[in-house]
């Protein structure tokens, strides 16, 4: 695998904002869509993108091979949830690993969530999805949307050895059409794109992001 910059490197915090405005919108107002409910919450926040990002899914869906749809798993998280998962999970990397540091923990943990400050999804750039025939059936993509590097044994990260070929098949799908409307992928996490956040001008080398963390409803 190639290098990879994780959401903890100093120089995604160190980009600057500069936010377009673009307000959030509801992706079951996307015709190509499909949405999938597992991460459901009571104000339907997972189903809310910012307007470019939508219309970039969008594009991306109707890029897709006969008989495939984009699945879309969560979109915005607020910061208080993505706060709540990244000091859950990074509890459980303390007590696996008693002797770890705390820079150590941190850049451990951010290999599967975000730091709540740095966020991509509490943005509303981000986006956790898959593929699934027209019928709703998911396509084998070697983990679960959403597993951890120790559960998957590192099979989450998205060039990861040792795949299928018809996984490595369908991520590549996958890659190539949301890669194709600008979006970025979180190399430990084949689910997970984004445009307009921090890590996306991270690797794009934009002078900044243009999606600040957002407060919604």
């Amino acid at each position: 695998m190639s290098e990879i910059i994780l959401m903890s490197d100093p120089r995604v915090a160190a980009v600057p904002v500069e936010d377009c405005g673009e307000p959030l919108v509801d992706l079951r107002d996307v015709p190509g869509l499909r949405i999938d409910h597992r991460l459901a919450d009571p104000a339907d926040a997972y189903v809310r993108l910012r307007e470019g990002v939508a219309a970039r899914l969008d594009r991306a869906g109707g890029r897709l091979p006969a008989g495939l749809r984009l699945l879309v798993v969560e979109g915005y998280r607020p910061l208080s949830l993505q706060t709540h998962y990244f000091e859950e999970y990074a509890a459980e990397l303390r007590a696996a690993n008693p002797g770890w540091s705390a820079e150590h923990l941190y850049r451990q943990a951010s290999r599967s969530l975000a730091p709540p400050a740095i966020g991509p999804h509490v943005s509303g750039g981000a986006v956790d999805l898959t593929l699934c025939t027209e019928e709703g059936e998911e396509l084998p993509m070697g983990t679960e949307v959403n597993a951890s590097p120790e559960e998957s044994d590192d099979a989450c990260y998205t060039e990861a050895p040792g795949l299928s070929p018809e996984v490595r098949s369908n991520r590549a799908i996958l890659g190539e059409v949301l890669a194709g409307e600008g979006l970025v992928n979180y190399p430990t996490e084949w689910w997970h794109w984004s445009y307009g956040d921090r890590y996306w001008a991270t690797l794009t080398g934009a002078s900044a992001a243009r999606y600040r963390p957002l407060e919604w409803p």
